[in-house]
């Protein structure tokens, strides 16, 4: 009986302003999680790390898996973040990822888990030829990344259906107190295969009805909206260091609280002076960016996740520590708005 092969890709250039992800670790429990399956015998798993667009599509050629698991950075609407010979920055379009879903004639992939921030754009366009797909609808902490992807293949190391084994990795987030189990999102799923307890085999499933709902995401991983150009290739590839704009997100008040809305006022006076600074790259302008947006957007809900606002002022305090002239306004709009929603930082 042929074997279910996992083909799982990295990449973590070393370019992209933000932290570096624990890919290495999330590697390390998919292996240890089919290792410890009875199904083991049955799994097939391939990695290819710092993966270039070039090792995509030959992986996608030579092994011809039916799971493809992928880890990174997401930058919305505007594909996922490889790498090049270099180590740097690649961006791959949506468009060109739905296309060379969609070469395969007959095509054995039957799943694919993309572990990356705002990944669910990309989700949708490969749902267009893969039947389950998994994607992001928001940012993604690194830490409930690694809890979703030990939880999914536990699962489905011991038999369940994708949509099963999805829900297995939203509930690993939510038993460790984690607030983003809502962030992964299922497209598709209903005519995904599960093992047969007997290992003979495989089965349909049961369709399993899942919405991804409302998030309350952690720090997040994206480096933003990146504007990409470049000729007709589908398959265009666009190095970093091209047009990246940041976009402003005009920001409105809620007037129900003086200390939000000094916050507020604060926050968009730091995201033009984000913008204007040179003690950035493009790609760091862009994450702190990210992240500031998130937070307006969550201050100015009725009742904002205390929790998840910690986290998003904790996470521009680290990003922006050693930038004087930004770090003091962040600490300026730490203690508005602990102040606030009360709580202690």
């Amino acid at each position: 009986m042929n074997p279910i092969k996992v083909l799982v890709l990295t990449a973590n250039p070393n370019n992209t302003g933000s932290e570096l992800l624990g890919l290495d670790a999330e590697v390390r429990r998919i292996e240890e999680a089919f290792r410890r399956s009875h199904h083991r015998d049955r799994f097939q798993i391939v990695t290819k790390l710092a993966a270039r667009p070039a090792d995509l599509r030959q992986a996608l050629l030579e092994y011809r898996p039916q799971i493809i698991h992928f880890s990174g950075h997401g930058t919305e609407t505007q594909g996922l973040v490889l790498e090049n010979d270099q180590g740097k920055v690649q961006l791959v379009s949506t468009e060109a990822l739905g296309r060379l879903f969609g070469a395969f004639d007959n095509s054995p992939i039957e799943c694919v888990l993309l572990n990356a921030c705002y990944s669910e754009v990309q989700a949708n366009a490969i749902h267009q030829y893969v039947d389950c797909v998994i994607g992001m609808n928001r940012p993604i902490g690194d830490q409930a990344a690694i809890q979703f992807s030990q939880g999914f293949y536990d699962a489905l190391g011991a038999g369940s259906t994708y949509a099963e084994a999805f829900n297995m990795g939203c509930s690993a987030i939510h038993l460790e107190g984690g607030a983003e189990y809502l962030t992964p999102k299922l497209i598709g799923g209903k005519g995904g295969r599960a093992i047969s307890p007997v290992g003979q085999g495989l089965q349909a499933p049961e369709p399993t009805a899942t919405d991804g709902g409302t998030v309350r995401p952690a720090q997040s991983q994206s480096i933003g909206n990146v504007t990409i150009s470049g000729s007709n290739n589908p398959f265009n590839a666009i190095q970093a260091g091209g047009n990246v704009n940041l976009s402003q997100t005009s920001t409105q008040t809620s007037g129900s609280n003086p200390d939000l809305e000094a916050a507020l006022t604060l926050l968009a006076k730091l995201q033009q002076e984000v913008a204007a600074t040179d003690a950035l790259t493009s790609f760091a302008k862009k994450d702190t960016g990210s992240k500031i947006v998130m937070l307006q957007e969550e201050l100015q809900k009725p009742e904002p996740d205390k929790g998840f606002v910690k986290e998003v002022v904790d996470a521009l305090k680290q990003g922006l520590d050693g930038v004087i002239t930004l770090a003091e306004p962040v600490t300026q709009v730490a203690g508005l708005v602990a102040k606030a929603l009360m709580f202690t930082l």
